[in-house]
């Protein structure tokens, strides 16, 4: 007696995990379907002047303003066949306040070279998004080598003398 009832303690104790699981799966998926909508109704959407009014995640910009190659970022990032590279970061300052621009991926190799500056400095087109979170299992900045590997806000300060938004336009 004392065995069937460890059992169904056991049976119903794994249902009600089993259960919760599946019940985690689907607000997730849920979430993520909602998150999916989102970014494809904003990128469908026209693109609106960045102004200091509403901003949220994904919203499709347009924008003016002087792109300060001086204190590019070179963030350390895989592309998407898993070769090592950097995210080229530029500051920019758009009515009033800085943002950080991200201009795409580059291999090792373009570090510092000067053709990856030649572009429209005056009008741009891109999507803002919010900064991500820190992740733990990285290493340090090397600010001195503008060797980045997040956008710690605090380094960032240090590097730029400036603050930023907490959005980044990608280009």
């Amino acid at each position: 007696m004392k065995h069937k009832f460890l059992f169904s303690v056991f049976v119903f104790f794994f249902i009600f995990i089993f259960l919760s699981l599946g019940s985690w799966q689907i607000i997730r998926l849920n979430w993520k379907l909602d998150l999916i909508n989102q970014i494809n109704s904003s990128l469908k959407s026209e693109a609106v002047f960045l102004t200091q009014g509403e901003k949220k995640n994904y919203l499709k910009i347009k924008a003016s303003g002087q792109i300060d190659f001086n204190k590019q970022i070179y963030l350390y990032n895989l592309n998407q066949q898993g070769k090592p590279g950097f995210e080229v970061l530029n500051p920019i300052l758009v009515n009033g306040e800085n943002y950080l621009i991200n201009r795409g991926w580059i291999p090792f190799e373009m570090k510092n070279a000067p053709e990856i500056n030649e572009i429209n400095q005056e009008n741009i087109t891109g999507i803002l998004k919010l900064q991500n979170k820190a992740n733990y299992f990285k290493p340090e900045n090397s600010i001195e080598d503008n060797y980045w590997f997040t956008l710690n806000r605090d380094d960032i300060f240090k590097y730029t003398g400036k603050s930023f938004s907490k959005y980044i336009i990608y280009l």
